[in-house]
């Protein structure tokens, strides 16, 4: 008897791990550098901005609000892999992993990509859904940026352009 349980759970994890590796996405492409971000709406309109938090679970704002209206078309900020496009909790999110590790996620929208489907920089990924909490335009996209267990500040990752906001 304790064979053929053996038996059976090592069939068992074998199925689960061929479906595993079935199911992952493409890898994200090679680590060559820091990744320039562009932006993810046309033109670009900062509401509310980055608020590192001071831990894992402490209070913050893990990205950035952009104004944005219903239906606007919304933009990979660099090449990647699309890691999540779907619903999660109550809205469309998509996550593109890129480069060194970084990874970016977008909320609200109506995704046009699948997990697994390679994006270029400036490719519409979605598009921007009203409904985000506390939002004072049509419509507000939540653009964030994360590299391992880190969040960072997208603004500063974007390319060719010098970001100050005031009068936070």
């Amino acid at each position: 008897m304790r064979i053929l349980i053996a038996i059976l759970l090592g069939a068992a994890l074998a199925c689960s791990a061929g479906l595993a590796v079935a199911a992952a996405p493409s890898a994200p492409p090679e680590p060559s550098g820091p990744v320039a971000l562009g932006w993810p709406l046309e033109p670009p309109e900062v509401l509310r901005p980055f608020d590192e938090p001071g831990s894992a679970f402490g209070p913050g704002h893990r990205g950035v609000d952009l104004a944005g209206r219903p239906g606007q078309p919304v933009l990979a900020s660099a090449d990647g892999v699309v890691a999540h496009a779907g619903w999660l909790v109550d809205r469309g999110v998509v996550s593109v992993e890129h480069a060194a590790g970084l990874r970016t996620s977008y909320e609200p929208l109506a995704p046009t990509v699948s997990p697994g489907d390679r994006v270029t920089r400036g490719q519409v990924i979605g598009h921007l859904e009203a409904g985000h909490p506390g939002c004072a335009a049509p419509a507000c996209l939540h653009w964030g940026a994360r590299e391992g267990d880190r969040y960072r500040d997208p603004l500063e990752l974007v390319a060719g352009s010098r970001v100050r906001l005031l009068p936070w």
